[in-house]
């Protein structure tokens, strides 16, 4: 079945939002402690010890919503997988954000939109990968 007309502007403005979390990845790895000091001290806290179990959840979160961007754009079924552990990475790493070092405490309310708003993109794209497997959308 072909898809809808909007389906590919939809993954390509995903694959653009995902490549921003993997850039947003990247610049958390280069963080030194010398640039982690110049950081107001509540943020401080929460960067400099990070466990590699977070900074792994991290990365299956936005290598996986891109590479799953990509596949939905290729029409690959597997796109549905790719994006169920992308979100079950982010939810992974969301804990670690929430209740190891409470970010809102940290950071206050401010900490909660943007992972809410994560969490809302990749239901979305889970949602509609299944849905285009669903209507053969998706081979």
């Amino acid at each position: 079945m072909t898809p809808p007309d909007w389906l590919k502007s939809v993954a390509w403005a995903a694959l653009a939002w995902n490549l921003l979390g993997v850039i947003a990845f990247i610049m958390q790895l280069l963080m030194t402690p010398d640039m982690i000091s110049k950081l107001p001290i509540e943020q401080q806290a929460a960067y400099s010890n990070i466990p590699l179990w977070s900074t792994i959840a991290f990365a299956v979160a936005v290598f996986g919503g891109a590479l799953g961007c990509i596949l939905l754009l290729l029409r690959k079924a597997i796109a549905r997988d790719v994006f169920a552990l992308s979100l079950i990475a982010i939810f992974i790493q969301q804990f670690y954000n929430f209740i190891v070092i409470n970010s809102i405490e940290l950071l206050g309310a401010s900490a909660v939109f943007m992972p809410l708003f994560v969490i809302v993109i990749a239901i979305t794209l889970l949602l509609l990968s299944h849905t285009g497997k669903q209507q053969a959308w998706l081979q």
